[in-house]
């Protein structure tokens, strides 16, 4: 199946609920329509592009000039398999979710503590999502796209994704140039249980056993008892990343405030909760119009009916000020601004 229209509405497209459109937009369903569209449309390359999912970590400041790809590819399937590990391949439209659900299903391991993200399969790539101590770099196995540079497939190993914190060559070096069409992952069938993150132990113990359905349970009762869900309050769940530093700087800030929540990170390195951070400085439960900061968690931004992006966006300025100015911290912004092309420049 596939989709063009002029001037489409993105404001189901965007979990912020963002009302901004788009002046061209094209879906599909198979990487081949994808081809079609760029080998016979040839005044596509003259349009920037913006490649959106669900839209789950992104925030429009405006309406997009430009040309919408929303690559809603299905299906899910086991391709190879060993004694230890199951290879599973998702269609970029798969919504992320489900795949967790699917793969505790059927007893493989490997991304459980990833259950409740919002998004499709195609964007956890491109931020590297992670929670609980697991991030899906240590499962991706390879990531299938289309170069639309080239207008040839492409696909890339683990290492060639470039994975850091929350990022990727696809949010780097290649945004918005190559389109993920579905992503390969490697689940292990004797699965090492992560449960030393935050409350998660003690969660799962309530329950009486330790295993993946478990899990999965306690990570979505945590995450539904802090983030506010998506189909009833506009959000793009944490809106900071935990900002990572230096041992020495992170000890002297935990010297002058005690009760600051401080991680191992990289060697050498540790990392802060920004939500704590936002919190302290006096942002949690705020709101201005309908552009605020959630009552329960600090690190979400929401929109409440009709806040525009660039309220959202000019909050988070203010927010990045106020824990600058106590802490000494910058904070950076885990969703992709996407703004208009008049938009004060180093700004995005």
């Amino acid at each position: 199946m596939i989709r063009f229209s002029e001037n489409f509405s993105l404001k189901q497209h965007n979990t912020f609920g963002i009302d901004a459109s788009a002046r061209f937009y094209f879906e599909f369903t198979d990487p081949a329509d994808l081809y079609l569209f760029t080998q016979s449309n040839e005044s596509w390359s003259e349009e920037p592009v913006l490649v959106v999912g669900e839209g789950s970590n992104l925030l429009l400041l405006d309406d997009y000039s430009g040309l919408v790809l929303h690559p809603n590819i299905p299906g899910i399937s086991e391709i190879k398999e060993d004694r230890q590990n199951i290879w599973i391949e998702a269609g970029a439209g798969e919504t992320w979710d489900e795949l967790v659900q699917y793969a505790v299903d059927y007893g493989f391991g490997g991304i459980e503590n990833l259950s409740l993200i919002p998004g499709k399969v195609g964007a956890a790539p491109v931020q590297n999502i992670g929670a609980y101590g697991q991030e899906v770099e240590n499962v991706i196995e390879l990531v299938k796209g289309f170069d639309l540079q080239t207008g040839q497939p492409v696909e890339f190993s683990a290492v060639e994704c470039e994975f850091g914190y929350r990022s990727s060559i696809f949010k780097l070096k290649l945004k918005n140039r190559v389109v993920i069409t579905s992503v390969v992952f490697r689940l292990s069938k004797f699965p090492e249980f992560l449960l030393g993150y935050g409350d998660l132990e003690k969660k799962v113990q309530e329950k009486g056993a330790i295993n993946l359905r478990t899990i999965r349970q306690s990570v979505v009762e945590i995450r539904k008892s802090k983030l506010p869900d998506v189909k009833a309050l506009g959000n793009a769940g944490s809106f900071f990343k935990n900002p990572e530093m230096e041992n020495a700087v992170a000890e002297k800030l935990k010297a002058e405030f005690e009760h600051l929540p401080v991680y191992s990170a990289a060697p050498g390195k540790s990392k802060l909760a920004a939500g704590w951070l936002i919190e302290k400085a006096g942002w949690k439960g705020f709101r201005d119009g309908d552009a605020g900061v959630h009552e329960k968690q600090a690190l979400v931004l929401v929109n409440y009916g009709n806040a525009s992006g660039k309220q959202i966006f000019d909050l988070s300025e203010k927010i990045k000020q106020s824990v600058f100015e106590k802490f000494g911290v910058v904070l950076e912004r885990e969703v992709n601004c996407v703004a208009p092309p008049d938009f004060p420049a180093g700004e995005e």
